[in-house]
């Protein structure tokens, strides 16, 4: 059967961890050889530094930024506003500006290393409308994630397609903080046609476009393809290809996601206190057992089921695994309806591949979904994942994303038969 009549669901079940399949595949693999993590085009493409006081500059910049160096035994880590599975970064994002003052319209390679922006194409009567919302103009700004796929996959194999996916709406998540604290409304669209862009984009078969974000002004104007393909540039320093991985890319973005009508959040996070959020997440490695105020948790929930602006949609159902919640019973719940009450948090440390943070946390929260389009699902699950971090961050409350879980064994503690997307764990 040709890949893009396989769901996106055989993909999933294809990637399931279980406890036999990790003991079988422990999967270790030499630091010394991870590929780059940073695209750099050639030094003769023009480029424009990013000023932090420009507030075009800053919205843009926020959405990737470096925003602490560490170092380990194997060399530096250039930690961003964006988390990412195992450190390992393979979303790139590029921007495509038209009528903004003082900016030359384009499509910009956010380069994220050295904080500046690289013209990779120039705009004339053409662009990436027709791609994306084909009769339209847009006066501001196109946001497009994209996913170097071996930089995971180098790692974590098959299963790095759902990491890909999660890390894209991570991504998308930066994207949408910085449209608040900049004022700017945006909208997420995951239905077009990426094909045809990743190729004239020069991608060959070594990076996908996953989604897009749009803001500014739309006008009824038709705008043409690109009427040149950019130069190839590779995303990492060697690459070696994954079958699977170009195979469910395809077979996914082919699939039609559900749709809903476009509302934007109401958020009510005090913006200065916000910006300072986003440039101090960071994800938690260990917790000290406390709890936290069930004020803080409703809070929490709260965002969480604030809308998604986006007009393609998949529904993320959440259920949250309560272990220490003043004033509430530990146990399983959806929002605030208990499910079953119980101590848990042996079962979900085992759960999640043993990790300690699963069960030492407050509360660790999984991400199910009933989906038409597999892609769309995984990545609005990594945005909602954006979402949280902020907001617990926000409280003072650590937070970190949970890739790895016993697949089945997770669905029967949660007591459903929809996919688990995505584990996320919160806490002091």
């Amino acid at each position: 059967m040709p890949s893009s009549q396989i769901s996106g669901k055989a993909y999933h079940d294809a990637t399931k961890h279980s406890y036999l399949s990790v003991q079988l595949d422990p999967n270790y693999v030499d630091a010394s050889t991870q590929p780059s993590s940073f695209k750099v085009y050639p030094k003769f493409y023009r480029r424009v530094k990013l000023n932090l006081n420009n507030p075009v500059h800053s919205f843009i910049s926020l959405t990737s930024a470096v925003t602490l160096e560490k170092v380990y035994k194997d060399g530096p880590y250039k930690l961003r506003v964006n988390p990412s599975a195992g450190a390992l970064y393979p979303t790139e994002v590029y921007v495509q500006v038209r009528r903004i003052e003082g900016m030359v319209d384009g499509i910009y390679h956010v380069e994220v290393e050295n904080n500046c922006l690289t013209l990779i194409y120039e705009l004339i009567d053409d662009g990436l409308e027709n791609y994306i919302i084909p009769g339209k103009c847009i006066n501001g700004f196109i946001f497009l994630i994209s996913c170097v796929y071996y930089r995971s996959s180098w790692k974590y194999q098959n299963r790095s397609i759902r990491y890909c996916f999660l890390d894209s709406g991570h991504h998308l998540g930066a994207v949408a903080a910085s449209a608040f604290l900049h004022n700017r409304d945006i909208q997420l669209i995951f239905d077009f046609d990426k094909l045809a862009l990743n190729s004239d984009l020069g991608f060959e078969n070594k990076e996908f476009i996953t989604a897009c974000a749009v803001s500014g002004e739309i006008q009824d104007k038709k705008i043409r393809s690109l009427r040149l393909k950019v130069p190839f540039v590779s995303g990492t320093d060697y690459f070696e290809s994954n079958q699977f991985i170009e195979d469910a890319y395809k077979a996914t973005t082919l699939q039609k996601s559900r749709q809903q009508k476009l509302e934007y959040p109401q958020f009510d996070f005090d913006r200065d206190k916000f910006y300072q959020t986003v440039w101090d997440r960071r994800s938690i490695r260990r917790f000290r057992k406390e709890c936290i105020s069930q004020e803080d948790y409703l809070y929490v929930v709260q965002q969480l089921q604030q809308s998604i602006p986006t007009e393609n949609y998949e529904e993320i159902e959440i259920y949250s695994v309560v272990h220490q919640v003043e004033g509430m019973t530990p146990g399983l719940y959806k929002g605030t309806y208990l499910v079953k009450a119980g101590n848990f948090s042996e079962k979900t440390g085992y759960l999640c591949i043993n990790q300690a943070i699963a069960r030492d946390g407050a509360v660790t929260l999984f991400f199910v979904s009933d989906y038409l389009n597999y892609q769309t699902a995984m990545q609005i699950a990594g945005f909602l994942g954006q979402r949280l971090y902020l907001t617990s961050n926000y409280l003072g409350i650590q937070c970190s994303g949970i890739g790895a879980y016993y697949d089945d064994e997770t669905q029967e503690l949660l007591e459903t038969n929809k996919d688990v997307l995505y584990g996320m764990v919160i806490g002091i």
